[in-house]
């Protein structure tokens, strides 16, 4: 019986094949066939003479191709790729033809040699160190080719076990082989891949399996825990797999701790990069390829992303004497002449024959090159990111991990029940095919770019597809997923990013607003320059001025509306000149500045004090007091009052020698301030020996004291502040319930008009008390400043001399200092009932400066 060879069928043949790759996109990725549908349509034996070739090959389109999962179609997603060729399969078709067993150098010596250069193309592309690779006959590491990754794990596995169980003969002798292998313990991650598993139960060692962190990555740490408790009751370790690419959601174990510790413990490490092995062809993703210097063997799968069909698999030792001990099997009909010079790859597997599969390799990196095989991955990991956008903008979906290079892992929110049926439903539809894995206890569905076919077209595709059965599944589940996005998952995504503070204009009604729902997570310039003119007009207005200081003064990432103010003022400080904070022009400033002499108030610069603060911190200076409270300022208040002469003769030494600019926060600075009077009172001071903390439940919670918000840092400790040159921001806050002042006549109330500093609050609850005292000696003084002021509605209040400020501020101070404490008699000796009215005025003080500044 002769084999003829028709020309015609062999044609016929490859232009089926490439008919079927190039319309494989109109075919059904998923089959719909039962088990056991093929023994309907062939006989139960086989045919006793043989049938005509046409007959043969009208059976392949009408009894296998409907049973066939179709994985190079662009809408297959499971699993891992599995890429073919034409250099790839030209190449398996001339080594079919040649059908050498290349066992030995001598069965074959071209199969061998073409085998040792390609590997050794393959270690250099991926940047693997000259260890590893067959440089020269004197070389210890080389590569060989596997048939699968199982296969190249399990042989890894054997030759430690023979490695350790020769070590422990070193060093304990007496022992029999089998008794050390019952003592052998080796280690992998709980994400590792099923192999591993299986190459210990046919290694007959222990697996124990490391819990991998946050990231689904197995650390140094847990490993070396792991290790010493395992010494400690008398087992042996000897062998570790770390996987660079996960099969559940192509999360990377950390190579450099894991081969500190077995380089530690003299422990055989094998690296298994199964499928992210081929992308380390690219210089950017070799990151997770650091520590490689530390392993003993590495393992991928070029059948896998490398354009090269199944099977192939890419395996280098670093020492070959092990492997070459574990499966040196040599009788005589395999020993030929250079047997001991040459490389016999017989030693390096558990089978004996092997194929030629260096040939197609050899063909796939001759037509497409370093560059070009480059490009396919760097594709693949595009339309990834591609569909992993389409993910997130659905608020009814989640990513539960990272996605890696070319695998996008994704739920429905909420129980795993809902996913579950979504996967079975997409499945059943035929229309895209995609698998399950549980990560952490999640049932997710892995999504992988498998197909050299796939663009971006087919990923949209097969979103629509998903959405769409989404929706069904929801539906039918009766299940409504809200689209509300909370504070506490926006934060999460980005860490720079603060809630919105939102004040309304009616009068002492301080709220906030959640507005996390437009966050920004990729600021976009052209986006955000053609929605903001939208506002440009509204930008000139008091309140949209008041809310881009705001923003300027917050430091952090903006919602949506104060992103399109910023850049809106952005745009207004490029087209007119010289600006302030607002955006307004120099001009304007000059006139503001004119009217604010005219008696209209303004916000002085960030280096200088108002007087009133001043004489505060005077008081709270020589009183070795800290400033009790400054709650933080908001964005709402336009203006704070101005101040005018002040009466006290310390006043004079502060003043500022310049006059404000406009439009900026003035912090308090705590410094040296030099007293004049010395003051007679003293009062205990527990304060610096307190751990100053601030918890404020509501606006009449009372608090005792409160760390202050200073500028764009993090809140500290008064006593942390006093001892460094940190300044404060204004005390400009509105009260939830008005206190009583002493004014002749109840203005209509001016939404605009600033709120009241804490020296004014102070002045205005004591101001009572200090009338009597300070009739006789100071009726003619000018006005204060500590007191509120507008257009000369309000009438001042004579102010105090400095004893008297000192003996009106005591009991709000002891109030700071000692929480559990009654109130205080003031300096006048007020009555039972004035003391209680006293101490709910100072809770009220104290609680609203503090809730606010917890805002």
């Amino acid at each position: 019986l002769r084999f003829r060879i028709n020309p015609f069928q062999g044609k016929e043949m490859v232009d089926y094949i490439a008919d079927y790759l190039e319309n494989i996109r109109e075919r059904r990725v998923f089959p719909d066939v039962s088990p056991g549908y093929m023994r309907q349509l062939l006989p139960e034996s086989a045919p006793i003479e043989g049938e005509a070739w046409p007959k043969i090959f009208a059976d392949v389109e009408r009894i296998v191709m409907p049973g066939v999962t179709h994985w190079q179609s662009p809408h297959m997603h499971a699993y891992f790729p599995a890429l073919n060729s034409m250099p790839s399969l030209l190449g398996d078709m001339l080594a079919d033809a040649i059908n050498c067993l290349g066992f030995t150098w001598a069965s074959s010596p071209a199969c061998t040699e073409l085998e040792i250069i390609v590997m050794n193309w393959l270690g250099k592309m991926i940047g693997l160190p000259d260890a590893f690779l067959h440089l020269s006959s004197n070389s210890q590491g080389g590569g060989v080719l596997q048939t699968t990754a199982s296969e190249a794990t399990l042989v890894c596995l054997l030759a430690g076990r023979t490695r350790a169980i020769q070590r422990f003969h070193e060093r304990h002798p007496g022992y029999q082989d089998a008794e050390i292998n019952a003592r052998l313990v080796a280690y992998c991650s709980d994400q590792a891949h099923s192999s591993v598993e299986k190459a210990a139960l046919i290694g007959l060692v222990r697996m124990r399996y490391i819990e991998a962190d946050e990231d689904l990555a197995m650390r140094g740490k847990l490993l070396r825990e792991a290790i010493e408790d395992d010494i400690k009751q008398g087992l042996v370790p000897f062998w570790v797999c770390a996987t660079l690419g996960t099969t559940g959601s192509c999360s990377f174990d950390n190579l450099e701790e894991i081969g500190l510790v077995c380089l530690e413990h003299h422990l055989w490490l094998h690296v298994d990069a199964a499928y992210a092995g081929s992308a380390f062809i690219c210089p950017e993703f070799r990151t997770w390829l650091r520590g490689i210097e530390r392993a003993d063997s590495m393992a991928f799968n070029p059948s896998k992303w490398l354009m090269v069909h199944f099977d192939a698999t890419a395996l280098w030792v670093r020492d070959s004497t092990a492997v070459h001990r574990t499966f040196n099997v040599e009788p005589l009909y395999l020993q030929h002449e250079n047997s001991g010079v040459a490389v016999d790859f017989m030693h390096w597997q558990i089978p004996l024959s092997r194929r030629f599969r260096a040939l197609k390799v050899w063909f796939v990196l001759r037509s497409y090159g370093i560059k070009g095989l480059q490009r396919h991955i760097r594709e693949g990991v595009r339309l990834a990111q591609k569909f992993e956008a389409l993910v997130l903008a659905d608020h009814r979906f989640e990513l539960p991990a990272k996605r890696h290079l070319g695998l996008v892992v994704f739920r429905i929110r909420g129980d795993n029940e809902i996913t579950e049926k979504l996967l079975k439903r997409l499945n059943h539809r035929g229309n895209l095919h995609c698998i399950p894995s549980s990560l952490k206890g999640q049932y997710v569905i892995r999504f992988t770019i498998t197909s050299t076919h796939t663009t971006l077209d087919d990923i949209v595709k097969d979103w629509m597809e998903i959405r769409q059965v989404a929706s069904m599944v929801l539906e039918e589940m009766n299940i409504t997923i809200s689209n509300r996005v909370y504070l506490k998952e926006t934060k999460e995504k980005s860490e720079a990013f603060g809630s919105s503070l939102l004040l309304s204009n009616s009068p002492l009604s301080p709220k906030v607003v959640n507005g996390s729902f437009a966050a920004i997570f990729d600021a976009d310039e052209f986006l955000a320059k053609t929605y903001a003119g939208v506002r440009i007009a509204h930008q000139e207005s008091p309140s949209m001025r008041r809310r881009v200081r705001g923003i300027l003064m917050s430091g952090k990432q903006f919602s949506l509306d104060s992103h399109m103010d910023v850049v809106v003022q952005t745009t207004l400080d490029a087209g007119t000149g010289t600006t302030n904070s607002y955006g307004r022009s120099a001009v304007r400033d000059t006139q503001a500045t004119q009217a604010v002499a005219g008696g209209q108030a303004s916000i002085r610069e960030d280096n200088e004090e108002s007087p009133e603060e001043t004489e505060l911190l005077s008081l709270c200076r020589n009183l070795s007091v800290l400033a009790p409270v400054h709650a933080h300022s908001l964005s709402t208040p336009s203006r704070s009052c101005s101040s005018t002469s002040h009466s006290h003769s310390l006043s004079q030494s502060f003043s500022p020698s310049k006059s404000p600019p406009l439009n900026q926060f003035r912090p308090i600075a705590l410094c040296g301030i030099p007293s004049q009077t010395p003051l007679p009172l003293t009062l205990p001071l527990p304060l610096a020996n307190r751990d100053v903390t601030v918890s404020v439940d509501s606006l009449l919670t009372p608090v005792t004291t409160c760390n202050m918000y200073h500028g764009k840092r993090f809140l500290e400790p008064l006593e942390t502040l006093a001892a460094s040159s940190a300044s404060f921001s204004s005390s400009i806050f509105r009260l939830p319930t008005p206190l009583a002042t002493p004014t002749l006549e109840q203005p209509e109330e001016d939404p605009d008009w600033p709120a009241k500093t804490f020296s004014q609050l102070l002045m205005e609850r004591y101001s009572s008390q200090s009338q009597s005292r300070s009739h006789n000696s100071l009726s003619s003084s000018s006005t204060d400043s500590s007191l509120l002021s507008r257009d000369g509605a309000t009438p001042t209040p004579t102010p105090t001399p400095m004893g008297s400020l000192d003996e009106l501020a005591t009991p709000l101070l002891e109030s700071f200092a000692s929480p559990s404490s009654q109130p205080m008699l003031s300096a006048q000796g007020v009555g039972q009932e004035q003391r209680e009215r006293d101490s709910d005025s100072d809770a009220t003080i104290c609680s609203a400066a503090s809730s606010m500044e917890s805002l």
